[in-house]
């Protein structure tokens, strides 16, 4: 019987040293009183035994509290294994068995896996790492409070790394560990806290006058740097509060370049709100302010937003436009060009971001740059144009694409230059004959009719003796008024005249109609088309239909809260709306101008008295001003002109687009009755002279000579399957009334504010009749875009091609700068 027993404790403990030599078990003591077990070290309470039956070396820790029990801490079989591990078992566990009340394997276990796994660390890193602060009151734990491991680090590095505020707390308050004590890398505690998103142990830290709050690691780096780097918000205010300083220059720059290379915007936004200086520092390597290592177009709009200078050269000549093309970042480069980025600036070797875009051959960030301006004939420092260097290293199928898209836009056939080392600049064009030539004749009648203009002047322009009037009507189309601007742009830089300048009267619709306001308030073209830009994300946010506020503020902050329409009365302005308050709808105009006064019948027999747009005395500034009514009493009422409309409130009106936002008071979209107010602007204009005439004012009268109609661009026309709708029998014939149902209500909404087509024809043949110029630029377009697209790729594109119309209409865009500076 003895003899099985001693076999099963044999194949008993071989099982042992083959699933877990080092499993913490209990043991009789009884076990090692003989039998082959012969005590070969003992130190305080832990013994080593030899274990000759199964040849293994055991370590055994005594328990005062079970005299006949003992913790058996290793069962190796290697003898070497056993005399290496039995002194640092016997040291560096003797604080933790004379310190803890109870001592049971699932808690003996993490202490020596501690030892095992980190062979260089003290009895103090263990107490840190298994969390018995009760441990750190030992005399012998005391003594190495600030002893550092293999790594260099002490155990307040390692309760920082950790994030055992208590801990901390612990070796700080009555252990007195120090912070300034640096690891291998030259980190303190306090960078090692920094890598944890917890402000409570960086405060710890500071309220114990940390000295390492603002030391430089191996890396170059204050804690700042490393909080920034790695994201931690929290830790970032942690440390600012804690008196982090933010002008401290590393190894490659501040912190805040490191919050921007790794597109911590919170903690950006953290370093910028404690030292708004920080905007614009240099790093220490290239120069570069934190715009140069954005990489994202959030933590671009993040800097620019708070005033950064969107195009500021580094210390190797480069714009941050500049780099995020080299980068490609294409959504980056966006936000900068519709923040003023230049894409004309010349950086290093004298290239243009259009330069560097060609040698990365990236199509969409071409289109961006051209369309935003870019020069495509401007040569760098070799005399490289962007066109040269597309042919040179441009490859496959992007090549001949390529090409052609700069061809297609102005671009002359790309030749090398004459000489790399010495380049020239393009060929001058021949010198003009001494003759006098059509242009020299037009230039002439330009200066005549300028010298010829009257005195009478309203807000600063001649208006007294100009022979014709001239029109600009603006269709409407969302955010395709993108298509206007870059139309009004291209005529502008023709004519070389504010838009305001060549206009004596200006009509739009929708976004028309915002766009002939700002032009009447001087709005800058360029600007405008980076405004819209930055503008569509915020209001077309969420779902259908949007909230209104966002486009509400957006034109209170472009026209003013109380600016009125007679503010500024040239060039005079009509917007349209619709009363939707009666049916049917009736066409409604904001004026900056007395309307005519003649008596015009009313389009259809009312059978209801409709409310007059009315205010209370002394409430002009109120929401009535566009709803119309209140419950005031009617001796407090009082009609209110267009003229009397606050301008925003009357773009906010003309763009209440149904569907896409709630109607403004009793105003709809001006889209809905006319989305091409081009012959409702004749009729107006018409019916004013007409009441001029009747008033007896005939000399004041003006021929309307010019009318420039632009258009948001052409969708392409597709196939409708079915607009049948019909009472259904089955499910299938349910199914294909429902899609002839939606395909009739979209054909209906199409038709009823088509721009083109019919709209056009009948105002081309109104103008022909009077003898009146007609001009109209409307793009045609490759796709249908929404009025509500917010893809900053689509709407390039949508750019891209009004840029190619309006190379193929550069005649004709020549001959009406002409016209409208000549006055005909």
């Amino acid at each position: 019987m003895q003899f099985l027993r001693g076999v099963m404790e044999t194949v008993s403990a071989v099982s042992n040293l083959f699933s877990n030599p080092y499993r913490v078990r209990e043991v009789p003591l009884s076990e090692y009183s003989g039998g082959g077990k012969v005590k070969l070290k003992e130190e305080g309470r832990m013994v080593l035994y030899k274990n000759t039956p199964c040849q293994s070396w055991d370590c055994l820790l005594k328990c005062p509290d079970t005299p006949t029990v003992a913790l058996r801490l290793f069962q190796v079989n290697s003898e070497e294994d056993a005399m290496n591990w039995f002194p640092q078992y016997a040291l560096k566990l003797r604080p933790f068995y004379e310190t803890l009340p109870l001592l049971k394997p699932e808690a003996v276990q993490p202490i020596v896996d501690c030892l095992r796994n980190h062979a260089d660390w003290s009895s103090a890193h263990i107490a840190v790492d298994t969390g018995l602060r009760e441990c750190l009151k030992h005399n012998h734990v005391q003594s190495q409070i600030n002893v550092r491991d293999g790594a260099g680090q002490t155990p307040l590095h390692l309760a920082c790394e950790r994030g055992e505020v208590a801990c901390v707390r612990e070796l700080l308050e009555e252990c007195q560990a120090r912070t300034d004590i640096k690891d291998k890398n030259g980190e303190t505690p306090m960078h090692c806290a920094a890598k944890q998103d917890s402000a409570t142990i960086i405060q710890a830290l500071c309220s114990r006058m940390c000295a390492g709050v603002n030391e430089l690691n191996g890396a170059g780096e204050t804690p700042l740097h490393v909080s920034c780097r790695l994201g931690r918000v929290e830790a970032v205010n942690a440390l600012l509060g804690g008196g982090a300083r933010c002008d401290i220059i590393g190894g490659s720059g501040y912190p805040i370049h490191a919050a921007m290379k790794y597109s911590e915007k919170g903690c950006a936004e953290a370093v910028l709100d404690a030292d708004p200086g920080q905007l614009q520092v240099e790093d220490a390597v290239y120069g570069g302010t934190p715009l140069h290592w954005c990489k994202t177009a959030e933590m671009c709009r993040t800097l620019l937003e708070r005033g950064c200078l969107v195009n500021y050269l580094s210390k190797t000549g480069e714009s941050a436009l500049h780099v995020l093309t080299k980068k490609g970042r294409f959504d980056a480069s966006m936000v900068l060009l519709t923040h003023g980025g230049e894409p004309n600036l010349k950086g290093q070797d004298g290239n243009t971001a259009l330069h560097l875009a060609m040698k990365m051959d990236h199509m969409e960030l071409i289109k961006a740059l051209i369309v935003f301006g870019a020069d495509v004939e401007m040569h760098n420092d070799l005399g490289e144009t962007p066109g040269l260097i597309a042919a040179r290293t441009s490859k496959g199928s992007n090549r001949k694409v390529l090409l052609n898209m700069l061809c297609s836009v102005g671009a002359e056939r790309c030749a090398p230059p004459s000489s790399p080392l010495n380049p020239h600049p393009p060929p001058k064009k021949a010198a003009s004959s001494p003759g006098i030539g059509f242009e020299d004749i037009m230039h002439v009648a330009a200066a005549v009719g300028a010298m010829s203009r009257g005195r009478e002047e309203v807000d600063g322009f001649k208006t007294g003796s100009r022979k014709i009037d001239r029109l600009l009507c603006l269709d409407g189309g969302g955010i395709k008024g993108l298509v206007l601007i870059q139309l009004l742009i291209a005529l502008e830089k023709e004519a070389g005249r504010p838009i305001k300048e060549l206009f004596d009267w200006v009509s739009g619709t929708s976004t028309g109609g915002i766009l002939a306001l700002a032009i009447t308030h001087g709005k800058d073209m360029e600007y405008l088309r980076c405004l819209y830009f930055r503008m569509k994300e915020q209001v077309f946010k969420g779902s259908r239909p949007y909230e209104s506020a966002p486009l509400e503020d957006f034109l209170k902050k472009e026209f003013g809260e109380n600016t009125m329409m007679t503010d500024v009365r040239h060039p005079r302005v009509m917007v349209t709306s619709v009363l939707a308050d009666r049916h049917p709808g009736e066409l409604h105009l904001f004026r900056n101008y007395d309307p005519p006064s003649l008596p015009r019948e009313r389009p259809y027999a009312a059978t209801a008295n409709f409310l007059p747009l009315t205010i209370p005395q002394g409430w002009e500034d109120e929401d009535v001003l566009i709803v119309g009514y209140t419950q005031e009493p009617a001796n407090k009422r009082r009609k209110v002109t267009d003229q009397e409309q606050v301008v925003w409130r009357a773009a906010r009106s003309s763009g209440a687009a149904p569907t896409y936002f709630r109607p403004m008071g009793r105003f709809l979209d001006g889209g809905l009755l006319a989305n091409n107010p081009t012959l409702d602007a004749m009729t107006e204009i018409h019916q004013y002279n007409k009441s001029l005439k009747a008033e007896g004012r005939g000399s004041e009268v003006q021929r309307l000579g010019v009318v420039v109609s632009l258009g948001t661009g052409k969708p392409p026309q597709v196939v409708v399957n079915s607009v049948d709708v019909f009472r259904p029998s089955n499910p299938l014939e349910l199914a294909k009334s429902f899609v002839g149902a939606k395909e009739l209500g979209k054909m209906l909404v199409d038709c009823c504010t088509d721009s083109d087509g019919c709209a056009v024809d009948r105002a081309r043949s109104w103008c022909e009749m009077t003898d009146t110029v007609y001009n109209r630029l409307s793009p045609q377009l490759s796709q249908e875009v929404m009025l509500d697209e917010v893809s900053d790729a689509v709407l390039v594109d949508m750019l891209w091609e009004t840029q190619m119309y309006l190379y193929e209409q550069r005649e004709n865009i020549q001959l009406l700068a002409q016209q409208l500076l000549n006055g005909y």
